[in-house]
């Protein structure tokens, strides 16, 4: 089986799909920095060192650049990327679109697409897998989500929410056999439009893919139900192509809790192809696996895929890498590090460097351990005030309730109690922040989803932010998967770098990828039936 990859990041999608016997054909990711960790992992080049030598890579492609040498493209603004072909910009696409096969395409899916109306020969090259008899099977990706997601600002007309229709614009050039989107929970959620009328994101994307001749099968699943520490729900949007439906419709309809899935999206395939993008919402049922009925007949379908025997807790996916008294490595580790393959328990683990606080953040993140473990709800609200300067008073049950904690002690850098109320009201003052959404790992339980800002999660007993690898762990990246370029970045450059904090947090989990594999090799072969 083969996939072409878009909107690749460092590579969580491809190492999963390639885990479960897909072959990347091409690739494509609009930042350089992300491009750098997902060419030195899949294309075996270190666009860093290549850039120290002034030497070019053999597999990855600038569609568009304002710049000539690899070094200043390596840390260019990806939104000023020049238009392909302009006689200012340098470009490296060959004149044979064949050469395209294995290759990273760094640079704007929009410009992408635009190359492909223009040029038949390269949608031919692409559309048939570069030559292959059965064609191309499969289009995978996840378009960039911040204006979908409920942590950010919700817009209906931002910029960003035009890329799925750009993903589905891919799809309408290259003729996959199945299609797979990955987006964030928040594209369910309804935005309020100017007009005040309600706008389902999800809705109108599944509608782009009918209009472009796929019946989308659309999901609401949990990372944290495959197997990944991690409590992510995701959206994911699985299309078939009609032609091969019907050309494989009997193969596809052995089991029959498969049928039940995918014919209500084929009728709607169906009918958006005769009704068009005008039709109303509420035609297309969005199939969640937290609602039992829906979640029994996923489970007795070629989607079992996507419920492990049991969940894996943070504990089990870091507590090998902690300083003090580390334990041995889980069965989850192990897992990992066989399951994607390469080294793995050589001694050597990469990007698990510690970075260092000040005593004033290590006191703040003790104390949000210790909140961790406060039952009473009413006291974590009290001293989460204190500690953001919504109020100056500790209430007498609050004090009672953590007279017995013992925080870090900042005269004699040990732990130990602070001896009144008053000392104790102070104490939480003196560690004011402006940090809204800090907090303490719970090690029984699967990590929260939003971990891509370094400072907003602390490790659940040891005073300091989570390294890159710990994160990576979490996210389901075995040991062997080296992420490069700068840790972590601020400023106005956070609008547009991708470093390797913001690399994991950003990826699909490998392991739920690979899942997902799983199911789409049935839809490529005979389904299994109960």
């Amino acid at each position: 089986m083969n996939h072409i990859e878009l909107f690749s990041g460092c590579g969580g999608m491809s190492l999963g799909l390639k885990a479960s016997n897909f072959s990347l054909l091409m690739a494509n990711e609009l930042s350089p920095m992300a491009s750098t960790t997902f060419a030195y992992n899949f294309l075996g080049e270190n666009l860093e060192e290549l850039a120290k030598t002034e030497r070019n890579p053999q597999n990855v492609v600038w569609l568009s650049s304002n710049f000539k040498g690899l070094s200043d493209r390596l840390k260019e603004n990806p939104f000023q990327y020049p238009p392909v072909g302009t006689t200012d910009s340098y470009s490296d696409l060959p004149d044979d679109p064949m050469m395209l096969a294995g290759k990273l395409l760094v640079g704007s899916i929009v410009e992408l697409n635009r190359y492909l109306r223009a040029n038949p020969v390269a949608r031919s090259a692409l559309a048939s897998a570069f030559g292959k008899k059965d064609g191309l099977d499969l289009v995978s990706g996840g378009p960039p989500c911040q204006s979908f997601s409920m942590a950010g600002l919700r817009q209906k007309n931002c910029e960003k929410n035009t890329l799925p229709w750009e993903f589905a614009e891919f799809v309408k050039l290259t003729q996959p056999k199945l299609v797979l989107l990955e987006n964030v929970t928040g594209i369910l959620r309804a935005f309020n439009g100017d007009d005040g009328e309600k706008y389902y994101a999800w809705y109108e994307v599944a509608k782009a893919m009918a209009e472009v001749g796929y019946a989308p099968l659309c999901l609401h699943i949990n990372a944290r139900h495959a197997g990944v520490a991690q409590n992510r729900p995701r959206f994911i949007l699985i299309g078939i192509n009609l032609d091969y439906y019907f050309r494989n419709e009997k193969r596809l309809s052995r089991c029959k809790n498969t049928t039940e899935l995918l014919t209500p999206s084929v009728e709607f395939a169906l009918a958006v192809g005769e009704e068009g993008m005008n039709m109303p919402f509420g035609q297309l049922t969005v199939f969640d696996s937290e609602k039992n009925d829906h979640r029994s007949l996923m489970k007795n379908s070629f989607l079992r895929h996507l419920f492990a025997e049991e969940e894996v807790s943070v504990k089990d996916a870091i507590d090998d890498l902690k300083r003090s008294k580390p334990s041995a490595k889980s069965s989850f580790v192990k897992y990992l590090n066989r399951s994607f393959g390469g080294k793995s328990d050589d001694g050597i683990v990469e990007n698990n460097k510690e970075r260092s606080h000040s005593e004033t953040i290590r006191q703040r993140f003790r104390v949000y351990q210790i909140l961790r473990d406060i039952r009473d709800i009413e006291v974590r609200v009290e001293v989460e005030s204190l500690l953001r300067r919504k109020s100056t008073r500790l209430s007498e049950r609050a004090w009672l309730a953590l007279q017995n904690k013992k925080f870090l002690l900042a005269d004699k850098k040990t732990f130990g109690k602070l001896p009144s109320r008053t000392l104790m009201q102070n104490y939480f003052l003196r560690l004011s922040t402006l940090k809204h959404s800090q907090k303490a790992l719970k090690p029984n339980e699967p990590a929260p989803a939003a971990l891509s800002i370094p400072d907003d999660t602390c490790h659940y007993n040891e005073l300091r932010v989570l390294t890159i690898r710990e994160m990576a762990r979490i996210q389901s990246f075995p040991d062997s998967f080296v992420f490069l370029s700068k840790e972590t970045t601020g400023g106005s450059q956070r609008k547009y770098e991708v470093p390797q904090y913001t690399q994991v947090g950003n990826a699909v989990p490998p392991l739920l990828a690979r899942q997902i594999g799983l199911c789409l090799a049935e839809l490529l072969s005979s389904p299994w039936s109960p």
